[in-house]
């Protein structure tokens, strides 16, 4: 019998302290993050979208071409768990709030980011010494938990990503390393969006599914790639898989 890796846990990750702090009595609103990356690719005419902001490089939800490493997460879809959770969501008061289009949309290219904004603009050159650091390290096992809400980017919900634990460190810490990049401790997949504020017994409805799907797995699988995605928005509907790189 294959005895399954052990994964790194909550008491290492962020998602505790970044979940959406619920207030009883009270709705949830939509955050300007949100309202600026992700309602304008939604609703552009809803009033609380932010069409542009100073400083940014949105422009109603687009951007110039943005490169990450990221890892996708096959089989989601197909997922006993999976297709449980969201036919829960579609029973909630939540359900006339999600953006279901979107999601349909999305389903082929989901992923969890790995390194976010390698370059912008023109795809980055990655090192042949990166790469053999990737496929030296192998596949790599995985496990989706849900459902989550955060504290930036109020108004996408996600699965939350539980890496493996190898010779004591987390198996993305490692792949991240491997790219020069900065270690980080939140991976999610971000599947439904909200198309407008929540009121109160909607807060509250999404709050207790929340609360009991946050420890069920959703799905365990085995990683052996990773795609160098392009993307001209935060929901990643114009973008394009550049390349697959190799864990193995």
């Amino acid at each position: 019998m294959t005895t399954q890796a052990e994964l790194i846990g909550d008491d290492e990750l962020a998602y505790l302290r970044s979940r959406t702090a619920f207030v009883a009595g009270a709705g949830m609103t939509l955050d300007d993050g949100y309202r600026l990356a992700h309602l304008p690719l939604i609703d552009p005419g809803h009033p609380k979208a932010i069409a542009r902001k100073d400083g940014t490089h949105y422009e109603n939800g687009r951007h110039p071409p943005i490169y990450s490493l990221v890892m996708p997460t096959p089989g989601l879809h197909e997922a006993l768990a999976y297709r449980e959770l969201e036919q829960e969501l579609r029973e909630t008061p939540v359900a006339s709030k999600i953006a279901w289009d979107i999601v349909a949309r999305r389903q082929p290219k989901l992923h969890a980011t790995v390194c976010g904004s390698l370059s912008i603009g023109v795809p980055p050159v990655i090192a042949p010494a990166a790469r053999d650091a990737l496929s030296r390290l192998g596949p790599v096992e995985m496990e989706l938990r849900g459902l989550f809400s955060g504290n930036v980017n109020r108004g996408r919900l996600y699965l939350r990503l539980y890496p493996e634990r190898r010779d004591g460190q987390n198996t993305l810490h490692l792949m991240q390393r491997a790219l020069g990049r900065p270690t980080s401790d939140l991976y999610v997949v971000g599947i439904w969006n909200l198309n407008d504020d929540l009121d109160v017994a909607e807060a509250a409805a999404l709050a207790s599914l929340i609360e009991r799907w946050w420890d069920r797995p959703i799905l365990r699988f085995t990683a052996d790639h990773l795609w160098l995605m392009g993307a001209r928005d935060d929901l990643v509907l114009d973008s394009e898989i550049v390349e697959t790189l190799s864990l193995r």
